[in-house]
């Protein structure tokens, strides 16, 4: 054919001036600046990780690679000790445990591309390919769901599991074995988490309609808040007041109870956040009294509870569907991701927002980034989210459901 050239290699060839290798290293670059953001995922059945990167100076948000998963997620945590492989090594490590609906907690190493098994498995491997497993306690491993993971900042070689089979298990990752079993509930054990201070008090909330305090070291001496009649969703630690502590229940509540005050007490307050329950909820780490709450009725708020008196300063349908999650930025102190039903993630940056900047101006010495602007930024999701949109309704009818056959983040 006149006029066509043909070069025996890219490299030959005047017009082709990037080299493929090169354009592949500087897409998979993460720069000191980017922001990391793992999410969990599950649409028609195939369950993965997504790894976002938000660009801050650009607003950009974009998927930087995935991960396949076995089963699907309920939980996510994020450690940094040298296990498996690099056991050993000197230096922190970056990793992610993930809890499913199988009994075993896989622990992935962030820093490796496209790995094809995880570092570590903590739980009992033999039983993994067993399609029928016995559901009742063990002392060694989970059998069944993984609900909660919180791992210990304090002691970095511990992380704490919460499952279905209603018992909390300490895990030693050195060893990557059980290192202790408290079987205090009677029902499934939706949340646990590490004291911020105190490095070996651990708080659960359970499907008993009770939330539970302990020294891990003394795991017979164990106090017990009663909910009433609602399941609880989410518990968190007061960060700058830690002998106090948040619970969210199935009714919409927020509870706020002193640590100091056992048993049947009353909470020091009730929130009434929201009609439905109260799936997700943060407590923003560097700015006092700010705390989010998402419920499945769509809504994400945001609330200013300073002095325990509860004020709400504003409310959003991000369009996420059911709130699945709710989680401040550690390193940005208004910037929070939400995810939820319609598999959907969100960056929303409150310091845009005139009501923020009026309750919170000046606390903890905190600067906004857009004081000079009345215009608020609307939240940051990916470029192309919804093109897929047509695809995902084919069925309307499966809209109804009350499964977890559906696109969960």
């Amino acid at each position: 054919m006149k006029g066509l050239a043909y070069y025996a290699s890219n490299e030959e060839d005047p017009y082709i001036t990037l080299n493929d290798e090169e354009d592949e290293s500087e897409d998979l670059r993460i720069l000191p600046t980017d922001n990391i953001l793992i999410a969990a995922k599950t649409e028609d059945d195939v369950s993965q990780l997504e790894f976002y990167i938000y660009e801050e100076a650009d607003d950009n948000l974009y998927i930087h690679h995935d991960m396949m998963l076995p089963s699907f997620p309920l939980c996510l945590e994020w450690l940094d000790f040298r296990l498996g492989r690099k056991s050993g090594i000197e230096g922190s490590g970056n990793y992610i445990a993930v809890g499913t609906f199988d009994p075993e907690i896989e622990i992935w190493d962030l820093d490796t591309l496209d790995s094809m098994y995880p570092d570590a498995i903590l739980g009992n491997r033999e039983g993994i390919k067993k399609k029928k497993k016995s559901k009742v306690p063990n002392a060694e491993f989970h059998t069944d769901s993984v609900m909660s993971l919180s791992w210990n900042r304090h002691h970095r070689n511990l992380l704490a599991s919460s499952s279905a089979d209603t018992t909390v298990k300490l895990w030693d990752l050195q060893s990557l074995k059980c290192a202790h079993s408290f079987t205090h509930h009677k029902d499934k054990v939706q949340q646990v988490e590490w004291h911020p201070i105190e490095s070996t008090i651990l708080l659960t909330a359970s499907f008993d309609k009770s939330v539970a305090a302990f020294d891990s070291r003394a795991p017979t001496s164990v106090t017990f808040w009663n909910l009433g009649n609602a399941d609880p969703e989410c518990i968190r630690w007061d960060p700058f007041s830690p002998q106090y502590f948040y619970v969210s229940t199935e009714a919409g509540l927020v509870l706020y109870f002193d640590v100091r005050n056992p048993g049947h007490v009353a909470p020091v307050y009730t929130l009434h956040a929201h009609d439905s329950a109260v799936s997700s909820f943060d407590v923003s780490p560097s700015i006092q009294g700010c705390i989010v709450t998402g419920s499945t009725d769509k809504l994400v708020k945001v609330w200013d509870v300073k002095d325990m008196k509860p004020n709400m300063v504003t409310s959003r349908d991000l369009g996420v569907g059911k709130v699945f999650s709710t989680q401040f930025c550690p390193d940005s102190p208004f910037q929070i991701a939400v995810a939820g039903s319609e598999g959907k993630v969100f960056i929303w940056d409150l310091s845009s927002n005139v009501g923020i900047r009026n309750s919170f101006k000046g606390r903890n010495n905190v600067p906004f980034l857009s004081e000079s602007t009345s215009i608020e930024k609307p939240p940051i999701t990916l470029a192309n989210d919804s093109e897929h949109e047509d695809d995902d309704n084919v069925d309307d009818d499966m809209e109804d459901l009350e499964d977890d056959s559906g696109d969960d983040v």
